[in-house]
């Protein structure tokens, strides 16, 4: 039996397979280094029952997180599923990886993520070339879920948000100024409290004054990683993984128009590709 796993920075979804089959799939919390120890990690596992059930049966475990993205961090997250995986070879890895292989298997291609965060690379067909991208929520993740948060808060904040916007937001969410300076400010993974304003850019996808914050997003987003990345690779597809830019999919077409970037194709959640994949490999 395998296990494949990715977790972005909402929550991880997991796939238990045997023989081609899915014997389970489900959610659990997020796991991320950058937040959660081996402590909590161990924890998590301890508390799900799909498994607890199968903990022995698995033999191979495929994971793939945000965060996760140096030998150190990778190690948190091998040494606690190792401890409650006794059984099974581990290997962890990037969410940009699992991006690249749910999207382009074993061709080259360049691929962006952009869901509750977003990062962009270069992938050979093999492996995930190395660059500066990838900064976290605070200095970057242009276009993502926890940007548009942060560009909602900001226009809220300074009284610049449209009325009619500006009475659905305080219907919606009844916060004040002091409210969402503590949750973001002082409250644990401030990036989660960010990221959930996706929902209420969905809600309101057809207002002008949202679209316009979102295509501004993914204009970012394309300029900064993806044009550079197309000028290094000019015969390259580009590929997109990520709820953010499969919910917004036409505004992120939109926005790519009058560039040189052609977008491939959009993947809501790479989860059940990279299931397949691995699968077939086994």
């Amino acid at each position: 039996m395998i296990a494949v796993v990715y977790s972005g920075s909402n929550n991880a979804s997991w796939r238990l397979a045997d023989k081609g089959r899915t014997v389970a799939s489900f959610n659990t919390n997020a796991i991320n280094p950058y937040f959660n120890d081996e402590k909590y990690i161990l924890q998590l596992l301890n508390k799900n029952i799909n498994l607890i059930h199968h903990a022995e049966e698995i033999k191979r475990i495929y994971f793939f997180g945000a965060g996760s993205s140096s030998d150190d961090l990778q190690r948190v997250v091998y040494n606690a599923l190792a401890a409650f995986f006794k059984f099974a070879k581990i290997s962890v890895g990037h969410d940009i990886e699992a991006a690249a292989i749910a999207c382009c298997r074993n061709q080259p291609g360049i691929v962006s993520i952009c869901g509750s965060g977003s990062n962009a690379a270069w992938y050979d067909g093999k492996k995930v070339k190395p660059n500066n991208y990838g900064l976290g929520y605070i200095l970057a993740d242009e276009g993502s879920g926890n940007w548009l948060g942060r560009q909602l808060i900001k226009s809220f904040m300074n009284e610049t948000l449209p009325l009619n916007i500006r009475k659905k937001f305080v219907q919606r969410y009844d916060a004040d100024r002091k409210t969402l300076l503590e949750k973001v400010y002082r409250q644990k993974q401030p990036a989660l409290f960010l990221s959930s304003f996706a929902d209420f850019f969905l809600e309101n996808k057809q207002d002008a004054f949202i679209k316009n914050v979102i295509t501004t997003g993914f204009g970012k987003l394309i300029k900064t990683y993806l044009v550079p990345l197309h000028k290094q690779h000019p015969d390259s597809s580009v590929h997109f993984a990520g709820t953010v830019a499969a919910n917004f999919q036409d505004y992120l077409y939109e926005a790519a128009e009058g560039t040189e970037i052609k977008i491939a194709d959009i993947i809501k959640e790479p989860i059940n590709h990279l299931l397949t994949y691995y699968s077939n490999k086994n």
